[in-house]
């Protein structure tokens, strides 16, 4: 009798299902015109401006101009005029997209628009020493023409004030974009003021709502207006980073240079830096919630400046860990932080994290080898990447940690059938390999144990790892305070390894719960509990802490 034979992509099958039957597109952007209503004067010179804007788009121009002009002239009046405010900010967001969809550049010398009565305005911008600051390098699209959806980007977060909210996205590559810890593109909310110098000269000034908070208008103050939230829907549908966060799990050397810390904001020295980490299977785009709601927050934006650390997911945690602080020492070099930050790891990123506040002089080295680094007979490269690994210290960069989810003791999942089948699956890059055939041999066995292979992010997660079983005897340092978030998907349980176990569904409560944390919350959430409103409004307490 013939037996079917058994598929061979089966199991890369059942871990493609495992990660992606719960998973949502992250954002979707459609583009749209959007709905305007006049009720004032100035509105009916929009109205009849925004009719005529595909067809001619100078002549619209020259009446979104007029409309400028009029309302701003309200405003000097009655600055709390809240009609006259509205048409500013909807002629002001109908200018720079008639702009953009003409494809006309008031950016590189002053564009000359013809005004509705005759004669013409003379368009123009604020000049900006900075090139980053230099509009002409940007493609920019009015905030109110996205109709935005999706998973990460669900409640859209504005600031009500003066102002047109913008989509900056810069049309080339940023140059050396690595080295200068950035975006490999910039998608960046900005917004637009108009002010006329003279009777028929406007100039435009292109405002960081996480940097001003007001801005100036013919002597009065106003809030600046700002969309907090359609930039970054914008970036997550068109880079799309969930098409990449299998494949760096599975075959990390394939993606190594996409290892790095990236700024999502221009540097500020004078605000400390969030350094956010993710986890297995994952990437910086799961911080969206996160990222949408602190920054909405005026405290937060005052404060603090949010990057990230990403990374393959597929290497072991301590490698990653090893990375993370090459990159921690380049940034000292090209952008000296004048304030420690403070580092939140989510799931494998906050085992990461954990990393980055210890210090294990030689306690875990010993664990593996009986003589000490320079007496192994190691070549350098494979030394070094081992005792990357193995010794290291706190990084003193780091005032504070909050550990997310983080599996500190391993999860069981990782023990059984889907983590055998996890680690199997994911290929080990080959300075590992290389490293792994130098150093396996001198590695002590555990009782009967042997060690056969070097293990990869799967392996490292399991609660028999050798490596985490050492690193929890090992304290955080003790001048950095740390704080735990936990998920309880809801069901009960012990929180010891007493069946039934209260969990988030991958990680139970006896492996995040860290003793010393200066605070522990256990929200309602699944896994991604960095997700949850109050586990993001937990962080933000932190953050605020003096």
């Amino acid at each position: 009798m013939n037996k079917t034979p058994r598929p061979r992509y089966r199991p890369l099958a059942m871990l493609l299902v495992l990660g992606l039957a719960s998973c949502s597109q992250y954002s979707t952007v459609k583009r749209m015109r959007p709905k305007y209503q006049p009720v004032t004067p100035v509105g009916a010179v929009i109205a009849k401006a925004f009719a005529h804007e595909q067809k001619a788009p100078m002549a619209a121009m020259g009446g979104y101009l007029e409309a400028i002009k009029t309302a701003s002239l309200e405003l000097r009046k009655n600055p709390a005029d809240a009609h006259a405010r509205s048409d500013y900010n909807f002629a002001v967001s109908r200018l720079i997209g008639t702009i953009s969809d003409a494809k006309l550049d008031p950016w590189t010398q002053p564009l000359r628009v013809p005004a509705p009565g005759g004669g013409e305005y003379v368009l123009t911008h604020t000049l900006d020493p900075r090139p980053q600051r230099n509009p002409a390098i940007y493609d920019f699209t009015p905030a109110d023409e996205f109709d935005i959806s999706g998973k990460y980007v669900g409640e859209r977060k504005i600031k009500t004030g003066l102002g047109a909210p913008l989509v900056a996205i810069g049309r080339n590559q940023v140059e050396n974009a690595k080295e200068n810890f950035a975006m490999q593109r910039t998608y960046y909310g900005v917004t637009a003021i108009a002010r006329f110098d003279g009777a028929n000269r406007c100039v435009i000034s292109f405002e960081d709502p996480l940097s001003t908070e007001s801005v100036k208008l013919d002597g009065k103050s106003y809030p600046l207006a700002a969309d907090f939230t359609v930039p970054l829907a914008v970036m997550l549908a068109q880079q799309n980073p969930k098409k990449l966060e299998l494949s760096r799990l599975l075959n990390p050397q394939k993606y190594a240079e996409t290892a790095k810390i990236a700024r999502l904001q221009p540097y500020d020295p004078s605000k400390q830096v969030v350094l956010c980490v993710h986890g297995l299977m994952d990437s910086p785009a799961t911080w969206t919630p996160l990222i949408n709601t602190l920054r909405s927050d005026p405290d937060i934006r005052k404060r603090y400046q949010f990057w990230f650390y990403s990374y393959p997911s597929g290497y072991p945690y301590q490698h990653s860990a090893a990375i993370l602080r090459q990159q921690l020492d380049a940034i000292e070099k090209r952008f000296p932080l004048q304030k420690k930050m403070v580092i939140i790891g989510h799931s494998m990123g906050g085992m990461i994290s954990r990393l980055m506040v210890t210090d294990t002089g030689d306690k875990v080295w010993k664990n593996f080898f009986d003589k000490p680094p320079a007496a192994m007979g190691f070549s350098p490269e494979s030394k070094k990447l081992v005792t990357d690994a193995l010794i290291f210290e706190h990084r003193k960069e780091i005032s504070r940690a909050i550990f997310m989810a983080a599996p500190h003791r391993g999860a069981d999942m990782a023990s059984g059938w889907l983590g055998r089948l996890g680690t199997k699956l994911v290929k080990s890059p080959f300075t590992l390999l290389k490293a792994g055939t130098e150093v396996i041999g001198s590695i002590n066995p555990l009782g009967a144990k042997t060690v056969n292979k070097m293990p990869n992010s799967v392996d490292t997660l399991s609660p028999n790892n050798r490596f985490v079983k050492i690193i929890n005897t090992i304290p955080i340092n003790k001048d950095i305070p740390y704080h735990s978030v936990i998920g309880d998907r809801g069901k009960g349980g012990n929180k010891d390894h007493t069946k039934p176990m209260s969990s988030d569904g991958f990680v139970p409560y006896w492996s995040s719960h860290m003793d010393g944390a200066k605070s522990e919350l256990i929200v309602p959430s699944g896994h991604s509990a960095h997700q949850n409103p109050e586990a993001i409004k937990e962080v933000r307490r932190i953050l605020l802490l003096p």
